[in-house]
């Protein structure tokens, strides 16, 4: 399972959610939900747009942990 840990890179940087959905272009309701992990899929050019505000790599914000890890950290 992939997870997102946008919340934390956010965080590191002091930047807020409006702040963000602003610099990559997008609402601040698609943006709260890719924060939220309440997506599905995301686009290479909104990740892109993201890592480039935030000045991070995709690893730092997609995590791969196994099912079980997930339901055992809940």
């Amino acid at each position: 399972m992939i997870v997102l840990r946008l919340d934390r890179v956010m965080a590191d940087r002091k930047m807020t959610l409006n702040e963000l959905a602003e610099r990559v272009g997008i609402t601040n309701v698609n943006l709260s939900n890719i924060k939220t992990g309440k997506i599905s899929a995301i686009r290479f050019s909104t990740l892109n747009g993201i890592c480039r505000a935030l000045d991070c790599q995709p690893g730092d914000i997609l995590e791969y942990v196994e099912d079980d890890d997930v339901i055992d950290k809940r």
